[in-house]
């Protein structure tokens, strides 16, 4: 079962403590730009996968341990996340 990657908004906020779905991500294996909520979320008790809606490459993935949280960016060439424009 899949959902979109805003079902992971709960598990983002707590690994990277902002709103992290808006944040757009580049897939290293086809190029395409997305939100991370665009991403396609794979879960369960283990943790979450989010895999590219193009390719269906897995982008990031996300696990829990009693040691902290564990995060697997390997399938993203960057992630932007918009922020406060500074004056010039």
């Amino acid at each position: 079962m899949n959902l979109d990657g805003n079902a992971a908004a709960g598990v983002l906020r707590e690994v990277f403590t902002e709103e992290m779905t808006t944040s757009e991500c580049r897939c290293e294996s086809c190029h395409r730009l997305s939100a991370l909520g665009q991403l396609l979320m794979y879960g369960g008790a283990m943790g979450v996968v989010l895999r590219c809606p193009s390719c269906t490459a897995i982008v990031l993935r996300v696990t829990s341990a009693r040691r902290g949280w564990f995060v697997e960016m390997r399938g993203v060439i960057h992630v932007t996340q918009a922020g406060p424009v500074a004056d010039s």
